[in-house]
């Protein structure tokens, strides 16, 4: 029996059809697909909207070990 259309989506990555179901990946339909979008935000190729941050000098120095 075929899934019912309202369980399909398409995949974000390469945009082809998957089951929502059952599916250990989603929204991905592949491993593969899921390993692809995380490289790309840990490459930071997608970015969440917002105003840029400035970190001062004194914020982003570790403090001394006592």
């Amino acid at each position: 029996m075929s899934p019912s259309p309202s369980s399909q989506r398409r995949c974000p990555e390469c945009h082809q059809p998957t089951t929502w179901q059952g599916n250990p990946w989603r929204p991905f339909c592949s491993e593969r697909c899921q390993i692809i979008d995380l490289g790309a935000w840990a490459g930071e190729q997608y970015r969440v909207a917002g105003p840029s941050l400035t970190v001062s000098g004194s914020e982003s120095s570790v403090p001394d070990s006592e």
